[in-house]
């Protein structure tokens, strides 16, 4: 007879008591996805990993230091036999088969009643594939899944079919796109752009990014160019505000991180203001990416033990000017400066000069 199909079924553990037998690599990977649904975590086991050594130590889950007994199952929705002990595993399996409580053996699957599948979540939708035993297939197929909803082809369509947008029902999502490369924005920033209806873009944002836009998008040139073309603040969060009130799911796409010298705040207020819904995802910063491309560890042990991000559009000594430069020079850690070229002369004599009136002689100061 053929291989009887397995019922897939979503599980609610909020608030119930799951027992993981087992303290090694297994667990580790089990005992997270737990956590976020908000069981209530039991492990059994003489020694943990230190990451869930970690947890157990923080209270997020009860941890006996010792080897499971039958009556551990008592009272446990489910039960995962993290071991590689084949006799082990079948006396946790016998215990919560007793009990009809559904059990998940890392040894056997074979000899389990329920199986783990290969997860990806994005956003709402959490996505499990069963391989019919076989973990490279449902990870295979879980991986081009997981790509389709990173990238937008799998629901593109989604804003398309709910109709016309709802006025008062928009919200904003500031997007820290990275440092230009498209691969460096996070996951969850591709999944929003997929999902926006409008994205308001600057030039510092990877133009890669706006190619897999649909065609129904709109999209809004908000360039700021250096002594150059370019849209006001003020205008900027007017078209946030309108969009949004309009109904529609905004995007407001920057390059680097939105709150590291992006005006990011100033947006977020005004949406605020306005009684418009705004959230804000982190993006890689240029002052850190930068650095690292360039194969400088902006922190390295015994060398630098701080970073500091400042802005140099302004000169040293400008009145508008919030940079305490002198500080600045006296730091011994490692100094970003962005948005400095224009300035970079006058910049580097201020530092040079408190150097030589404060006589640091250190020659990491002067490499």
């Amino acid at each position: 007879m053929p291989e009887p199909t397995p019922y897939p079924l979503g599980l609610q553990l909020a608030g119930l008591r799951v027992l993981v037998v087992g303290g090694g690599a297994v667990a580790t990977r089990r005992v997270p996805p737990l956590l976020a649904a908000d069981a209530e975590v039991t492990i059994v086991a003489p020694r943990l990993t230190p990451a869930l050594r970690a947890l157990a130590d923080a209270g997020r889950v009860t941890w006996h230091d010792r080897l499971f007994r039958p009556s551990d199952v008592d009272g446990v929705w489910l039960v995962h036999a993290a071991l590689d002990d084949a006799v082990a595993a079948a006396d946790v399996s016998a215990a919560a088969n007793a009990r009809r409580v559904f059990c998940v053996r890392a040894d056997d699957r074979r000899a389990a009643t329920a199986w783990t599948p290969a997860v990806t979540r994005h956003g709402r939708v959490t996505v499990a594939v069963l391989g019919g035993g076989d973990p490279r297939r449902s990870m295979a197929v879980r991986d081009r899944i997981s790509s389709g909803l990173t990238d937008g082809t799998l629901d593109r369509s989604a804003p398309e079919t709910t109709g016309a947008p709802i006025p008062g029902h928009g919200s904003v999502t500031l997007i820290g796109a990275g440092p230009g490369d498209p691969e460096l924005i996070t996951v969850k920033g591709r999944r929003l752009i997929a999902a926006a209806t409008v994205v308001v873009v600057d030039h510092l944002a990877p133009g890669l990014l706006l190619d897999e836009l649909g065609a129904h998008v709109e999209v809004v040139d908000a360039s700021k160019l250096p002594y150059g073309p370019q849209k006001t603040q003020v205008e900027i969060n007017q078209i946030l505000v309108d969009r949004a009130r309009a109904g529609h799911t905004v995007v407001r796409l920057k390059g680097g991180d939105p709150y590291v010298f992006g005006r990011g705040g100033e947006e977020v207020l005004a949406c605020a203001a306005a009684g418009v819904s705004v959230t804000v995802v982190p993006g890689v910063t240029s002052a850190f990416a930068v650095p690292s491309a360039a194969g400088i560890p902006v922190t390295h042990r015994g060398v630098t033990h701080e970073v500091v991000v400042v802005s140099g559009h302004l000169p040293p000594g400008h009145p508008q000017s919030l940079v305490d430069w002198p500080a600045v020079a006296r730091l011994r850690g490692t100094v970003c400066v962005l948005m400095g070229l224009k300035n970079l002369d006058p910049i580097a004599a201020a530092l040079v000069e408190v150097l030589k009136a404060h006589e640091y002689t250190d020659a990491r100061r002067w490499a």
